[in-house]
């Protein structure tokens, strides 16, 4: 079956491929510069349409004959003109016409836990919950995924964790670090997106996440244990954070992260309806598993300490 994805050259786009082609399907890719994206030239089972979402002829050559669409653009910060609004929302609702012109089967859509329209909500979490509204109201056949924290080697989030804990002496953990996620393995969602795409069946929406929810301390353990290394944590107020987070607003290198950030992160994401096992008959990788594959490049020591116990 050909199955068209968006966001394929990124992180979790690229899983998703990934996945795909194992399952030897062809793979149609919406891409904004196919030239910065060589190694896609030549690789078995992928086609390559040149554009973006605001292009309706590259929407439409990109959905045209697709048994599913894969819908996984998506940003964390807003940059110039790519505001929450415009790719989430307006880029869902582009996408969703072509593939309604075109008499798409299935729409497969990556939306974020915790999306929810509450004006308290961060536009992150707001805008995702308005495109999850436009795929149910679009007279689709559809499933929308809603993953927590995804984990995995190559990504940003991870990656930024894991040289802290390499290089730094002493660890900053925001406020008591007792706020929770519920991380995830790339390859899981992965297959989770395969699965969605090419089983009628399975229809609606759904919350992924890995098997438990972890304390951004038990995470830092996890971390801790696959390096071989320990580190001091020094707890940084949340107000102090907050302050500096808006400070990188306006000077973007003061600061990693955005008053937006702090708030999910302090919200927490997690789910006590967890659709891997039930649904999709994909048992999720713990954690720590997941921490060794991240780390392995950087290990000193066995990643097993003892008396610590899994997560």
């Amino acid at each position: 079956m050909l199955v068209a994805v968006t966001g394929g050259t990124g992180y979790v786009g690229g899983h998703i491929v990934d996945a795909l082609v194992r399952r030897e399907h062809e793979v149609r890719l919406l891409v904004r510069e196919p030239e910065r994206h060589g190694r896609l030239k030549d690789r078995p089972g992928l086609q390559v349409v040149r554009g973006s979402l605001e292009d309706q002829a590259a929407l439409h050559e990109l959905v045209s004959g697709a048994g599913a669409v894969v819908h996984v653009v998506g940003i964390i910060v807003e940059t110039g003109r790519q505001t929450y609004q415009k790719v989430h929302v307006e880029g869902t609702r582009q996408l969703l016409a072509a593939a309604r012109g075109a008499g798409s089967p299935r729409f497969i859509h990556m939306s974020a836990l915790g999306a929810r329209p509450d004006a308290a909500a961060t536009p992150y979490h707001r805008t995702k919950a308005a495109a999850e509204e436009l795929v149910k109201t679009s007279g689709l056949p559809h499933v929308i995924l809603r993953p927590s924290l995804i984990a995995g080697a190559g990504n940003e989030v991870m990656k930024m964790m894991v040289n802290m804990v390499r290089m730094s002496p002493i660890v900053p953990v925001i406020g008591n670090g007792l706020y929770q996620l519920q991380p995830v393995a790339a390859d899981d969602i992965a297959d989770a997106f395969a699965t969605a795409a090419l089983n009628p069946a399975i229809g609606g929406s759904f919350d992924v996440a890995g098997p438990v929810a972890l304390t951004y301390h038990q995470i830092l353990d996890a971390l801790e244990n696959a390096l071989g290394v320990r580190r001091r944590r020094v707890a940084v107020p949340v107000s102090m954070v907050r302050f500096a987070a808006s400070a990188g607003m306006v000077l973007p290198n003061l600061n990693p992260i955005t008053p937006d950030q702090l708030q999910m992160l302090l919200e927490g994401s997690t789910t006590s309806s967890n659709a891997l096992p039930a649904t999709f008959h994909i048992t999720p990788r713990r954690f720590d598993e997941v921490a060794r594959e991240i780390c392995a490049p950087y290990a000193a020591t066995p990643s097993e300490t003892a008396g610590t116990a899994p997560v």
